[in-house]
């Protein structure tokens, strides 16, 4: 079967045109790319995906300064990638904007996109403008998520303090940030107090299957807390392979989550095409059993998301498509092997 893109943002016109009028003209220390529906379809034809799950990125919301504002643009991301949704149920699903740090008007819009928008899941930033998740005062927007047994797909930001002159904050900053949040929500026990949330943590989880002892022995000298308890935490989440499928990289992901807690993942349209391309033969270069195989690319997916069971099991394209896209995807495995020996 086709994959399953957990990790799949948009960017509609509306959304580039506020930030643009805001003065944001990057994401992450990438210029914003164009993105339409049309365009997801072709790149999900090149990395042979059948159903991807739109996201809105960083910065979201978190650039307004006040909690009507900020709401008010979830609403309207969110009405517009329903309707995406509605007019290509069987390829698209969606995580839907939550106005963070703004906890009742988040609370209000995530009720909304789950309960009547029907939303797959919401996303969260790991910071909203300095505020990391996790952090005390949130505890309502999780009450509402464990109750509907969401799930979150939580997903960096910028990082609240400055650059560093010639690190791309995507390279770096990311990763650490994502790792900052999923450390919160193990260490001030929201982990434990709503286990019916399934958290997606971006990139392989950041560095937290890397450090993950490291970081529950940390968490038992602050809080008194069980390192295995920890572990068991941090070994839950689920991992998505955006940017991540590398041979030094999956074996330690792959030793870490959980069974079945591992997702195929893109980051299209802010990693350009060729970048997902080759992170997606990486993948596939890597020995894996036929069922691991099937279950990181759709299977792990579909236990998460069961209406995406009438998702095509594979892609329609004419001939020519298919074999441009397979001799494209052989080329990246070859390129990938190359850089994988060095």
């Amino acid at each position: 079967m086709a994959r399953i893109d957990t990790h799949h943002h948009c960017i509609p016109t509306m959304y580039s045109e506020v930030l643009r009028n805001a003065g944001i003209d990057e994401a992450g220390g990438r210029a914003l790319p164009d993105w339409s529906p049309e365009a997801s379809l072709e790149t999900m034809a090149e990395l042979n995906v059948a159903t991807a799950i739109l996201s809105v990125s960083t910065p979201g919301t978190t650039f307004l300064p006040t909690a009507t504002d900020a709401a008010a643009l979830a609403r309207d991301l969110n009405d517009y990638t329903a309707a995406v949704v509605a007019d290509h149920p069987d390829r698209f699903g969606f995580f839907a904007t939550a106005p963070m740090p703004h906890v009742a008007a988040a609370v209000t819009e995530t009720i909304r996109a789950l309960d009547v928008l029907h939303a797959d899941g919401m996303v969260l930033l790991a910071n909203n403008d300095g505020v990391y998740l996790g952090q005390d005062g949130q505890d309502d927007l999780f009450a509402a998520l464990d109750a509907r047994s969401a799930v979150v797909f939580i997903h960096p930001a910028d990082l609240p303090g400055p650059a560093v002159d010639g690190v791309l904050p995507f390279a770096a900053d990311f990763l650490l940030d994502t790792t900052r949040a999923a450390y919160l929500l193990v260490r001030n026990g929201i982990r434990r107090k709503y286990p019916n949330i399934r958290f997606i943590i971006s990139h392989a989880g950041g560095f937290v299957p890397y450090a993950s002892h490291r970081m529950a022995v940390a968490i038992t000298s602050d809080t008194g807390a069980s390192p295995t308890d920890c572990l068991e935490d941090f070994a839950g989440f689920y991992f998505d392979t955006a940017l991540s499928s590398s041979p030094a990289a999956l074996p330690s992901l792959l030793a870490f989550a959980d069974p079945g807690h591992v997702l195929f993942g893109s980051d299209w349209p802010f990693a350009p095409l060729p970048a997902s391309q080759l992170f997606a033969a990486g993948l596939e270069n890597y020995q894996f059993d036929a069922s691991t195989r099937a279950a990181i690319d759709h299977g792990n997916a579909l236990a998460l998301f069961p209406r995406l069971g009438s998702a095509p099991a594979s892609i329609p394209q004419s001939l020519a498509g298919t074999l441009r896209n397979t001799t494209r995807r052989t080329v990246m495995r070859g390129v990938a092997r190359l850089m994988a020996s060095r």
